[in-house]
């Protein structure tokens, strides 16, 4: 079934909202030398750092897509950069962890930090129900994106 009226106007806009999203992080990148990888991954470590979740290498590289070698060549450059560092996990000392430095998280706060603001005043207009289907409908976009795969 193809969508119509007012929902195909929704995926519209939720598809310009992915590109210009996209097109904010590639500014990022551009202005601090890195490579849009770069970025995604550094979103991928901060968002397992709040889930107080730990991130491997090898994690790393499948929720990115890269096999080892491009998993290796992706944290060395973060590494050489000073924005991530390798330590030895919590719960499991031989294992090793890729963080998230604090001069990374303050240089993306400095970036993106005046867009997530705007989006939580935003948010803020919507009362608690209309948070919930905005939430809803966004977790069941990302999960019928993932079924894709």
């Amino acid at each position: 079934m193809t969508p119509q009226g007012s929902e195909r106007e929704i995926v519209h806009l939720l598809r310009a909202v992915t590109v210009e999203l996209g097109l904010h992080s590639a500014r990022f990148a551009q202005r601090h030398a890195m490579h849009p990888t770069d970025v995604r991954a550094l979103i991928a470590l901060m968002d397992a750092a709040r889930a107080r979740g730990e991130m491997t290498a090898g994690r790393l590289g499948a929720a990115l897509g890269l096999n080892s070698a491009g998993t290796t060549a992706l944290v060395d450059r973060l590494e050489r950069a000073g924005h991530v560092r390798r330590v030895r996990g919590e719960r499991d000392r031989r294992k090793v962890v890729i963080e998230v430095s604090e001069g990374a998280v303050e240089l993306g706060w400095a970036f993106f930090g005046p867009l997530i603001d705007r989006t939580v005043g935003l948010l803020e207009t919507y009362d608690e129900r209309e948070q919930a289907a905005i939430r809803g409908f966004l977790t069941g976009v990302r999960d019928a994106v993932a079924e894709e795969d």
